[in-house]
């Protein structure tokens, strides 16, 4: 398995960048060798999105697209269109590996074992099985064990912080795609910004599918503000962005705590001060 070329693919919001960029150095850990998304890969894998139509649309093409510049190439469907449209997918002969949500950390075993498999049935008359990883995302409370100790930006880096949605909005299908709320514990977090600090990384950009959500399933008292508090002490970091939050979270005690953070990004302090006021 090792020395083989992969090409990875992302489509999708920066949850999705930084799970591909997980997977990109689980794989460089493991020996392979990282090339572009173009003809010459030995195996391409495509972090699929599925919050409209025309993601599935993009999803679909790019693993078509995938299996044209080799065919010989194993082609791997990962992420959310595949956690919507699963059944579909595994009857694509263009695909050879379908991994769902929450399945993504056992990606170098998956390729393992299905290129074992694939040796093996060679050897016969019978086509080799479609390697399949996906589960109920809906009846799991496990967060997903990625981490990245680099990124392609300079200076900044995406950590996800959180997972999954409980809102269950009639227009949205994220929460049938990314399943119940399900928050990183907050010591994995600081652990992974100290890393990146240390590799030269001076600012950081909290993210997940519902960050305003992040601690509301433990019984240890987390939430968003205690984990800001706790990346704001980190030593290297300089500045410290949010992603998408819901006004219903910026309380008094949040607004003036934020506006208390010289880290935070100024557009947020100003934010958070005005919210105060209105209180």
């Amino acid at each position: 398995m090792k020395n083989k070329k992969v090409a990875l693919h992302n489509l999708g919001c920066k949850v999705n960048a930084y799970e591909t960029e997980a997977m990109q150095q689980i794989l460089e850990e493991k020996g392979y060798e990282i090339v572009p998304f173009a003809p010459g890969a030995d195996i391409y894998i495509i972090n699929t999105c599925t919050v409209t139509n025309i993601a599935d649309r993009k999803s679909r093409q790019m693993l078509h697209k995938a299996k044209k510049m080799n065919p010989q190439a194993i082609v791997v469907a990962a992420g959310c269109y595949v956690q919507a449209a699963g059944e579909e997918l595994k009857a694509d002969e263009a695909i050879d590996i379908v991994i769902g949500n929450n399945q993504k950390q056992h990606l170098a075993e998956i390729l393992e074992v299905y290129e074992e498999s694939h040796l093996a049935e060679s050897h016969s008359e019978e086509m080799p099985d479609q390697g399949i990883a996906l589960i109920d995302i809906n009846h799991t409370k496990e967060y997903e064990a990625l981490s990245i100790h680099k990124t392609a930006e300079h200076t900044r880096a995406y950590i996800k912080v959180q997972d999954g949605c409980n809102q269950f909005c009639s227009y949205c299908i994220i929460p049938y795609a990314r399943g119940r709320v399900r928050s990183r514990e907050l010591k994995d977090v600081v652990n992974e910004v100290k890393q990146l600090a240390a590799a030269g990384y001076q600012e950081v950009v909290l993210t997940g599918i519902h960050l305003s959500s992040y601690g509301i399933d433990k019984e240890d008292g987390s939430n968003l503000l205690r984990l800001i508090q706790a990346v704001h002490e980190t030593e290297g970091i300089r500045r410290i962005r949010l992603g998408s939050l819901e006004p219903r979270i910026i309380t008094e005690e949040f607004a003036r705590a934020i506006g208390s953070m010289e880290k935070m990004c100024l557009i947020f302090i100003f934010l958070f001060k005005v919210a105060a006021t209105q209180h």
